[in-house]
């Protein structure tokens, strides 16, 4: 797998993680710098949380190291702490606090009082848009709400690493749009790590992304690299009008097409998702066949290649 430079702010090393029979964690390597998002993917089960747990020394691995900014996450696991800000799954708090009591407990917790310890939790509140609920509960809140409690206490201390588990769960279309928008606004001063499910959350925000299956790493590199790596890559959806009816089989004819596949679209219409050969550029040979039989072009279209074919095939493989 892909690593950083010598002076990543996380590098985890060989790290894993045993309970009882279960392997959750086998080996996993990876480092992250500053101004880079880290999208850490898998299916449930895979061991995404465990590792997060283990990077910031609320779980001690069975094998491996982790570094936080330098620091050795198991020998200096106080300092760890001053330099992370983790959102956990679940978000836990005190139910029964408002936002701002449970902020200003935080802060107070982090060492900050008076002046500054009111100017972090006013900020925190801006920065994740809970002025609309401060004097409610945090038990009565939403989800959502809930959510970016959590998130507003990890980045309470402005710390210069991030990782969030899963931290646009149970939010709106509009609440993850602000959400992913802050952190691409922190992304260049900080090193993020995030833990989804969302592969739209890879595009959305992150440079790079992992895939861990099995507690072992799978597959590593930008979405655009990983894109690659789908069978959609390169491929060509076409729309044809009327008088196309053998335009499947002549597309499947050109040698650098793999296979050709119909689509639904309006019934007059012929929707046709065309597949490269080993992701090769097929769009031209497709446009001079169309325009040579003389087929009428509705759409046509290039596909960048879908994460969704990339995570299935490395996961299930592995």
């Amino acid at each position: 797998m892909a690593r950083l430079d010598a002076d990543a702010m996380v590098d985890v090393r060989h790290l894993s993680r045993i309970f009882g029979p279960i392997r959750a964690v086998d080996d996993v390597s990876f480092t992250v710098g500053r101004g880079q998002v880290l999208g850490f993917l898998g299916p449930n089960g895979a061991g995404k949380s465990t590792t997060m747990k283990m990077i910031t020394g609320f779980l001690a691995p069975s094998a491996g190291s982790a570094t936080i900014c330098g620091a050795d996450v198991a020998s200096h696991p106080i300092t760890i702490k001053r330099q992370i800000g983790y959102l956990p799954e679940g978000a836990p708090s005190y139910p029964d606090m408002t936002p701002p009591a449970f902020l200003r407990f935080v802060a107070n917790v982090r060492g900050y009082r008076g002046a500054e310890a009111r100017q972090r939790v006013e900020t925190a509140i801006e920065r994740t848009s809970l002025r609309s609920v401060l004097a409610q509960p945090i038990d009565t809140l939403s989800k959502g709400f809930k959510r970016r409690v959590g998130l507003a206490q990890a980045l309470l201390h402005d710390p210069p690493v991030l990782i969030l588990d899963e931290p646009t769960e149970g939010l709106d279309p509009n609440q993850k749009h602000e959400v992913r928008n802050l952190i691409n606004a922190m992304a260049p001063e900080k090193a993020i790590i995030i833990s989804t499910h969302l592969l739209e959350e890879v595009d959305a925000v992150c440079s790079r992304a992992i895939v861990i299956a099995n507690g072992r790493l799978v597959a590593d590199g930008t979405p655009d690299q990983l894109a690659q790596r789908s069978r959609h890559h390169n491929a060509v959806r076409v729309v044809l009008g009327r008088g196309a009816d053998t335009a499947a089989q002549e597309l499947g004819a050109l040698a650098q097409v793999a296979a050709v596949e119909h689509e639904a679209d309006d019934e007059d219409d012929k929707a046709l998702m065309i597949f490269a050969r080993e992701g090769r550029s097929i769009v031209a040979d497709v446009a001079d066949l169309a325009r040579v039989r003389g087929w009428e072009v509705k759409q046509l279209r290039v596909e960048r290649g879908r994460l969704d074919d990339v995570f299935r095939q490395v996961t299930s493989s592995s």
